[in-house]
């Protein structure tokens, strides 16, 4: 990297940003969570169409019953700031039905459909780019933040709790507040080497020898009893895990509510 780049601001924000989960009780003042919504919303979004909804999380009560509902992590309900991303495909239909799209469709032979499950990845690319931006906003006002992925577990009863119809789906819960204590005291995790997740013109597999050599420096300990193996304690703590398998039953549901035809 270049020494231009080196002093670019924004280059340094994203290059050691950390996750911050343990937060100063200082509440946010109302300019700063204008201006981290404001960033989410400046996003890139497909088309303009800004296929995303974001909800403020407030209520303490709905802050404590994350905690719950979101695999147990207390620091949701000690968040100043809990800001909620939806992948949002309602707004437009509705938007299609009073403007009598369908009835259109059907006078010029044209085939009316409503979502389907490219438009929820779609959608979903919409929030997550908006929520990334709200991350680098919120750093450059010396604001950290934590994702939550989590929020796509227990679908049936996130809908129930903030009222989301058929065609919303929460794709991410994103906590924000001054870190408590000297945040550049958390060491930086590591990212593996570039060469073996950016390749040229087509996608490379792994050897034996490549996963050995790319999670060389990588510092996570063999901690589930049943791991022999990096491979295995990656999957049992993880991809294996019960709030992976609850995750993948509850967007299955999401899903399937989704693509119902009413």
């Amino acid at each position: 990297m270049d020494e231009k780049n080196q002093k670019n601001q924004t280059i340094e924000l994203i290059k050691n940003r950390r996750t911050i989960r343990a937060y100063n009780p200082k509440p946010l003042s109302q300019d700063e969570i204008d201006t981290i919504i404001h960033g989410a919303m400046r996003a890139p979004t497909a088309g303009n169409l800004m296929m995303y909804s974001i909800i403020q999380v407030s209520d303490q009560k709905l802050k404590d019953r994350l905690v719950k509902t979101c695999d147990n992590q207390p620091l949701i309900a000690k968040a100043p700031l809990v800001l909620l991303f939806l992948a949002d495909m309602q707004r437009w239909y509705d938007f299609f039905r009073v403007s009598n799209v369908k009835e259109k469709c059907n006078k010029i032979g044209r085939e009316f459909q409503t979502p389907q499950e490219s438009d929820l990845l779609l959608a979903c690319c919409d929030a997550l780019i908006a929520a990334q931006n709200s991350v680098i906003t919120a750093e450059a006002l010396d604001i950290g933040s934590c994702y939550i992925g989590d929020i796509m577990e227990n679908y049936e009863i996130h809908r129930e709790m903030f009222n989301l119809p058929k065609w919303v789906f929460p794709i991410t819960l994103l906590c924000y507040g001054r870190p408590k204590g000297d945040k550049n005291k958390i060491p930086l995790l590591t990212r593996f080497p570039k060469k073996y997740i950016v390749f040229t013109n087509q996608y490379s597999r792994l050897s034996v020898n490549d996963f050995n050599d790319m999670l060389e420096n990588d510092p996570r300990k063999i901690v589930v009893k049943e791991a022999e193996n990096m491979g295995q304690q990656l999957y049992l703590g993880k991809l294996g895990a019960e709030f992976t398998v609850e995750m993948r039953r509850s967007v299955k549901v999401a899903l399937k509510q989704w693509l119902r035809e009413d």
